[in-house]
């Protein structure tokens, strides 16, 4: 077969076999690979547990920058990184799929960068804004300052895995996944913790683990990409930036990109009212996003799976088999995180007690738990959809259904601090977002047209 084309006949299950035993076979690797990333967040808040409270508040602080630059990353401008490389080979074009492939490279590139000088000048004000204060913040300070030293590898590696999982592939993307995960577990209790007689540093040995871990992942995925082991082949040296084809890429990552500024923004509005009510509180709701951290990956790992099965189909031009496999994988997340919220309502403590036995903090995530749990469903449905548009590219609608989330908890926040309301308030206030989300996500991808770009 040519490099230069690659036959819709190549790629024949994708177009025509069964959507959901695809979509559980593209799903469980990546769900895999999700949760190890998940586990090892978990493990990095294990280790600053034993920090005290004023380090677990500190993480709450930094999080959601942590959060923003793997949602980046990984799903809105990963999201369109596949869909363009799925559309491509769904029409047939492999030489189009190698091209896109160096130009999203270069997009993640220069987008590390960005997000590193950003976060390396500006963090401590962002963290500083959001309320943090004394210990919390030097911790959170500590933490992001060798965090995002290392940006530019966390970018490299979840966009070639964004290119690979284009490709139909997910194994390899996720098995990679899984090993950086692991050495992030290692490596940050080594130098944090000081295992294996290492001088323990704190706050920023734990985040040196995913810096460490994250380079050795990017040099192996360029390195089987360059060396053309899948169905797309990295050519940097002998391949010329065009404007289009970075366009290709950034028209759907480029608008996907607000969605996960959104979401961050309205856990930086979220986390700054619960910062009002104290460290132990801030500790304690700082636990309870962690499961979301838990969580997401579920939604990205089957919305990520349902990518190439909609975009092949949209660039073979069968847009009813793309809407097929984009609403199976929506009732397949809303089903997962649906009963995992309801899990976490009833008892609550089999997730915070991972963390920490404080009885104020414990409490905290308890109501958080109470309030926000029964609706993670709907969160579920809407990412997976959101994951499925961008597939589509057809990015704009689950995006405004992200505004209309951050609509409703920026001004029922901004009410709630002016009554001085008691915690429990904000935290309904986060379960309502997630089902005017979700629901609003469901409308839009309904009434969107979709078909060839």
């Amino acid at each position: 077969m040519s490099t230069a084309t690659v036959k819709p006949s190549s790629v024949p299950d994708l177009l025509t076999g069964p959507i959901l035993p695809l979509l559980l076979r593209f799903a469980l690797p990546n769900m895999v690979a999700m949760l190890a990333v998940a586990l090892a967040a978990m493990a990095e808040t294990g280790y600053v547990g034993q920090f005290g409270p004023s380090a677990l508040a500190g993480m709450a602080l930094v999080f959601p920058f942590v959060m923003l630059q793997n949602m980046l990353s990984a799903g809105a401008m990963g999201g369109g990184v596949s869909s363009a490389v799925s559309r491509a080979l769904g029409a047939g074009d492999g030489q189009r799929a190698n091209l896109l492939a160096v130009h999203a490279l270069w997009i993640g590139i220069s987008a590390g960068i960005f997000f590193m000088v950003l976060m390396e000048v500006l963090g401590p004000w962002f963290m500083s804004a959001l309320g943090g204060k004394g210990e919390a913040l030097a911790h959170a300070v500590a933490y992001s300052e060798v965090a995002f030293a290392g940006s530019i590898f966390i970018w490299v590696v979840n966009t070639l895995s964004s290119v690979i999982r284009g490709s139909g592939n997910m194994l390899v993307p996720s098995v990679t996944l899984v090993l950086v995960a692991l050495a992030q577990v290692f490596i940050g209790g080594a130098l944090g913790l000081g295992w294996l007689s290492w001088p323990p540093l704190g706050m920023q040995g734990v985040a040196a683990g995913a810096v460490f871990a994250n380079a050795a992942g990017a040099l192996f995925l360029w390195t089987y990409l360059s060396a053309g082991h899948g169905k797309v082949k990295l050519r940097i040296l002998t391949t010329r930036l065009v404007g289009q084809h970075l366009k290709d890429i950034l028209r759907v990552g480029a608008i996907a990109c607000f969605s996960p500024l959104q979401t961050v923004l309205t856990i930086l509005i979220l986390t700054r009212l619960v910062t009002t009510f104290g460290t132990e509180a801030l500790a304690g709701y700082g636990i309870g996003t962690r499961l979301e951290f838990l969580l997401v990956p579920i939604a990205f790992a089957i919305g990520v799976a349902s990518v190439p099965l909609v975009g092949m189909a949209i660039g073979a031009g069968n847009s009813q088999r793309a809407r097929q496999a984009a609403w199976t994988a929506a009732a397949l997340a809303t089903v997962i995180l649906g009963a995992l919220g309801l899990v976490v309502a009833v008892a609550p403590r089999v997730w915070t007690t991972l963390f920490t036995h404080e009885p104020t903090v414990i409490q905290s995530s308890a109501s958080y738990f109470l309030w926000a749990g029964p609706f993670y469903g709907l969160f579920g449905l809407g990412l997976s959809l959101y994951f499925s548009s961008l597939g589509a590219g057809k990015a704009t609608g689950p995006v405004l259904a992200g505004t209309l989330r951050l609509a409703v908890v920026a001004s029922g926040g901004s009410l709630l601090a002016y009554w001085h309301s008691p915690a429990w308030m904000i935290f309904a206030l986060v379960g309502l977002g997630m089902a005017v989300y979700g629901i609003s996500t469901v409308l839009f991808v309904k009434y969107t047209p979709w078909g060839v770009n």
